[in-house]
């Protein structure tokens, strides 16, 4: 059962959910910028660069986080996001790779998750 927030917990999480959640280049691109900073990075929603409305922001975090790539922190008025990297490796190891893997093939400017 997820948590108070929506975070499933690690055994809960399914490899058919995360792949639906990566299917949209708009949430893979959010777990590409994620995989290539340092472990414990957090960002704000806002500044990944989505170009969509603040509402469809709000609904691919949801799907991210539902699905277990992310977890959602609020800080009073502020909500930052940072990868569940350690679950997911635990969960399914090379996952994180693969992604990180097909945004240096797209854009070798960028690093892959280890």
């Amino acid at each position: 059962m997820p948590d108070v927030e929506g975070h499933p917990a690690i055994h809960e999480m399914d490899i058919g959910s995360i792949f639906a959640a990566l299917a949209d280049p708009h949430r893979r691109h959010v777990v590409e910028q994620l995989c290539a900073e340092a472990d414990s990075a957090e960002r704000t929603c806002a500044s990944f660069g989505l170009r969509v409305s603040k509402s469809t922001l709000t609904h691919h975090f949801r799907v991210l986080r539902e699905a277990g790539l992310i977890r959602q922190i609020d800080y009073g008025n502020s909500r930052k996001v940072t990868l569940r990297r350690r679950e997911l490796d635990n969960r399914f190891p090379g996952l994180l790779g693969l992604v990180g893997a097909q945004a240096a093939e797209q854009s070798p400017t960028e690093t892959p998750c280890p």
